[in-house]
């Protein structure tokens, strides 16, 4: 699938808003080695750049695009194309962080561990993941998408959607963790704009079905699934569309 950094830094503050409220639960005070997985254009790397100057920060992330993008910010960091779901530490890491990517991944119960061995004793383990798919957001993609044309054009396309509860999280992170922070936010989050929440999706989950499609099956769906939105997220008089969002936080402490 590909990435458009552009489309995805529209709505820059909100993406990385909950980035920033994440490392604020870090307690690490001078890591040696620190990973952003899922790095995306760096605006997460931004973050860990400008807390821990001094760490040999490394960048990863599955998508050329993002990874351009990401070089091409000036920030200090090594940057590595590679794909989370195989991915393992080839040296002991401080912090493991990541913004919003490990729900496009399945196998939980198999890659935090993995994730969580490559740390050092007493490295921290910072998670962020939406958990909002049972939103009309999300739900719509599949709805519209069953109608004719574009009935079983979106058979095996990967969606965004493997995230467990809170308790399964801490299950899954107990054996090797001295101390698990997990918790959840939903942001109210005010759109500016026509289409606004159209033009959110545009930047992540509806990526994929997007890219199933070819012309001209692909606008027809893209009008049908903005006009549900519409009624779904309707914009206010003053302009503005609001558009709650759940996200799930974790912060593990290796043993």
């Amino acid at each position: 699938m590909a990435w458009d950094p552009e489309t995805y830094l529209a709505f820059e503050a909100e993406r990385t808003r909950p980035a920033r409220e994440l490392l604020a639960r870090v307690a690490a005070e001078r890591p040696l080695r620190v990973a952003d997985l899922g790095c995306g254009p760096g605006n997460s790397t931004a973050l860990l750049a400008a807390r821990w100057p001094d760490a040999e920060l490394w960048g990863i992330d599955s998508s050329p695009e993002m990874l351009a993008a990401a070089r091409a910010s000036g920030i200090a960091a090594r940057w590595c194309q590679a794909d989370l779901a195989a991915w393992s530490a080839d040296c002991s890491y401080d912090v493991l962080f990541s913004n919003a990517t490990l729900q496009w991944i399945a196998g939980h119960e198999q890659l935090l561990p993995r994730l969580m061995q490559g740390l050092t004793k007493g490295g921290f383990f910072a998670v962020q993941m939406p958990r909002n798919f049972a939103e009309p957001s999300h739900l719509l993609i599949r709805s519209v998408g069953e109608g004719k044309p574009w009935a079983g054009c979106f058979e095996g396309v990967r969606a965004a959607t493997h995230v467990s509860s809170p308790e399964q999280y801490f299950a899954i992170l107990e054996p090797y963790a001295a101390a698990i922070d997990i918790w959840e936010t939903t942001y109210v989050q005010v759109l500016e704009g026509e289409d606004a929440v159209y033009r959110w999706m545009s930047g992540t989950s509806l990526r994929p079905f997007v890219q199933a499609l070819a012309e001209p099956q692909r606008e027809e769906f893209l009008d049908a699934y903005r006009a549900a939105l519409a009624t779904s997220y309707p914009r206010r008089a003053s302009g503005v569309t609001l558009f709650p969002f759940r996200r799930l936080f974790m912060v593990a402490k290796a043993r």
